[in-house]
């Protein structure tokens, strides 16, 4: 399947693959309906809800601040790009949202690619309006759950996935699962979520599981108080020594500020001087609200990697989560 495959085709207008159905609507193809757990049926309406708030992810600082982090822990495109045999690739971005990371990751070689966006929320109608107010030309937009892709054979060159699989009900099923629509020499390219220390992994399954019970929009309102906390730790600019290791509570020796320590090891409360409330707010959302946030190990990914012939090119493991690089032999 190429762009070209999709790019005539007119709204209403209906489109196969693989043996399923798909209707183009304003520019993004869509099922009749999408089959998926309860979980992550949640899951799926906490993101069509975020994603659709513009105005908390969508300004130059918070833009600027993602694209940063992800060229410090991807390195460039052009990197990888000058790895692929295939001219113009086709790059999956798996769980794209409103298009935040992969357009900022992507932005400057979209004229090379082409780029096909799959979600499960709405957030996917977004990121085709995004596409096409940034002027980006060569895309495929699909509303579906990428533990269920409706592919029937290796189609990608490469497959970027930042911080989704552990959305999914099962991570490493969404992994397999995607793995066998890589092309030999492809590349997988993906983020997932870190186990932290005991009381950080307590507190955030305790938030998680009460925001379950509420709509989007009352646990958006809920995780407020949360926020503004963050907030105030992050003024304060204080600076704490821990002076000896505390192994049973994963916590190292030595100075750290206090709201990052309130952050790593107690619960998530985002703070950047140069983002509005909202933006942090919806860091700390995105965190929190969906049902499924799986974490993982480095030597899970790497077990991952090697049951489906990957090899690594790259991996980089922070407090927050895991990167990784890893080419289909």
């Amino acid at each position: 399947m190429r762009l070209i495959d999709v790019i005539n085709l007119q709204d209403g207008h209906d489109f196969k693959i693989g043996k399923r159905l798909y209707s183009l609507t304003q520019g993004v193809l869509k099922p009749k309906k999408i089959e998926t757990s309860k979980n992550q049926k949640k899951t799926q309406e906490t993101f069509g809800f975020k994603w659709k708030k513009e105005d908390t992810f969508n300004s130059s600082n918070s833009l600027s601040r993602m694209k940063t982090w992800l060229f410090e822990r991807y390195q460039e495109p052009k990197t990888w790009l000058s790895q692929i045999s295939n001219k113009t690739p086709l790059v999956l971005d798996a769980g794209c949202g409103a298009g935040m990371s992969g357009f900022e990751y992507w932005g400057n070689v979209l004229d090379k690619i082409e780029y096909f966006g799959v979600d499960i929320s709405e957030a996917v109608d977004v990121a085709k309006k995004r596409f096409t107010e940034n002027g980006f030309k060569q895309g495929i937009f699909l509303q579906e759950s990428i533990d269920n892709l409706p592919f029937t054979e290796p189609l990608f060159d490469i497959i970027f996935s930042e911080g989704v699989l552990h959305h999914t009900d099962n991570t490493e099923k969404t992994f397999n699962h995607l793995c066998r629509f890589l092309k030999p020499g492809g590349l997988f390219m993906f983020y997932i979520y870190r186990k932290k220390g005991p009381i950080r992994e307590f507190t955030d399954d305790y938030i998680r599981e009460k925001l379950q019970t509420l709509s989007p929009e009352e646990g958006w309102e809920q995780l407020e108080g949360l926020t503004r906390f963050g907030i105030e730790l992050g003024k304060l600019n204080l600076e704490i020594d821990v002076i000896e290791e505390i192994p049973l509570l994963d916590i190292s020796a030595g100075k750290i500020n206090l709201q990052r320590f309130f952050y790593w090891h107690i619960f998530k409360a985002f703070y950047d001087s140069n983002l509005s409330f909202e933006e942090m707010h919806h860091i700390n959302f995105d965190w929190y609200a969906p049902k499924n946030a799986h974490r993982h190990t480095i030597e899970e990914v790497r077990k991952w990697c090697m049951a489906n012939n990957l090899e690594i090119l790259r991996e980089k493991e922070e407090l927050s989560g895991i990167t990784c690089i890893a080419k289909k032999i």
